[in-house]
């Protein structure tokens, strides 16, 4: 695995796989690191079994009871969300309008494009925030790191770091304020496949995918192949200054600090999940000069379909200092 160093059993297991239910119903998600076993046999000393089991859905129905906090368990698919895809789009709102005032000396070329109403809206608020002699001094004033924006507009801010867990590699920590029971507090990046399309080669030793519900994958590797992609795709879709994704969470200097989720650790018996994933399809209203703040673009062009994000929402309040964990199956 490369990612950040982190152990390579755990990483390159089953992150991101949160496939159509098998077994009992159950949807495997991401792993990392991986859960230990110690009932799967002596097949489970090989290297490659260690890494392939958390992928094989039978050897997750029969093992994962042993460790039930790992586990999430909901009634039906209908009952899968936390908060409403409502409550979900005004926190994206939100943010990515806090980020764009605190951008605006750079959106001269964006807002040329854009209908009258909505320059002014802009200006508007720009206006609410800096009035009279102080919206001339913002034009000439450093702008706000992207963490302070986001602590700001929703009262914490989070950042990835190692994370607290032995040979886990990277987390993603509450590094300021305090995150409330059924908030947005951060996204998986990556590129979007539909089931249909092809991932196989991305797919070869990259712990970053993400399986939807109903078989989309995302693909949330920073590195390699998948980095390629995602750049490509994202140069294809851009409308001359306007884009239509982010590509800076492959950087490091993130644009939209929300874009860290592909670090989220898995829950233990010892640490219970935080967080957990929300599936949201970024609606056709959605304001074309923020979304060079979403994380996400699909890997074929196509104007019909929804752009289908994933959010991770806390199940409970997070302190300051505390480290994100998800239940990787569901």
């Amino acid at each position: 695995s490369e990612n950040e160093g982190g152990d390579e059993q755990g990483r390159d297991s089953a992150r991101g796989l949160r496939s159509s239910p098998g077994p009992g119903g159950l949807r495997p998600r991401p792993t990392s690191p991986a859960p230990r076993d110690s009932h799967a046999g002596p097949l489970a000393a090989g290297p490659r079994w260690r890494r392939y089991k958390y992928r094989f859905v039978p050897w997750i129905a029969l093992n994962l009871r042993h460790n039930p906090r790992t586990l999430r368990y909901v009634p039906e698919e209908s009952k899968d969300k936390i908060i409403s895809d409502e409550d979900v789009l005004g926190t994206l709102l939100k943010v990515f309008q806090a980020l764009f005032i605190n951008d605006f000396n750079k959106q001269s070329d964006i807002l040329t494009m854009l209908p009258e109403s909505v320059k002014s809206k802009y200006h508007d608020l720009l206006s609410v925030q800096h009035p009279r002699g102080k919206l001339l001094e913002h034009r000439h004033q450093q702008q706000n790191k992207p963490e302070e924006v986001l602590y700001k507009t929703l009262g914490f801010s989070v950042a990835g770091a190692t994370s607290s867990l032995i040979s886990a590699g990277k987390g993603v920590f509450v590094t300021k304020g305090l995150v409330p029971k059924g908030a947005v507090v951060s996204m998986y990046p990556g590129t979007v496949y539909q089931k249909y399309e092809p991932i196989f080669f991305q797919s070869i030793g990259n712990p970053f995918i993400f399986r939807c519900l109903d078989g989309v994958l995302i693909d949330g590797n920073d590195k390699g192949i998948s980095k390629v992609v995602y750049r490509s795709c994202d140069g294809r879709d851009r409308l001359g200054p306007l884009k239509m994704s982010d590509s800076t969470w492959l950087t490091s200097e993130i644009h939209n600090p929300l874009a860290v989720g592909q670090y989220v650790n898995n829950c233990s018996n010892d640490r219970a999940a935080n967080v957990c994933y929300q599936e949201f399809d970024v609606p056709p209203v959605f304001p074309i000069e923020l979304k060079q703040y979403l994380p996400n673009i699909a890997y074929s062009y196509d104007k019909q379909s929804p752009l289908r994000c994933v959010v991770l929402v806390a199940l409970r309040d997070i302190k300051q200092g505390e480290e994100l964990f998800s239940n990787y199956y569901t």
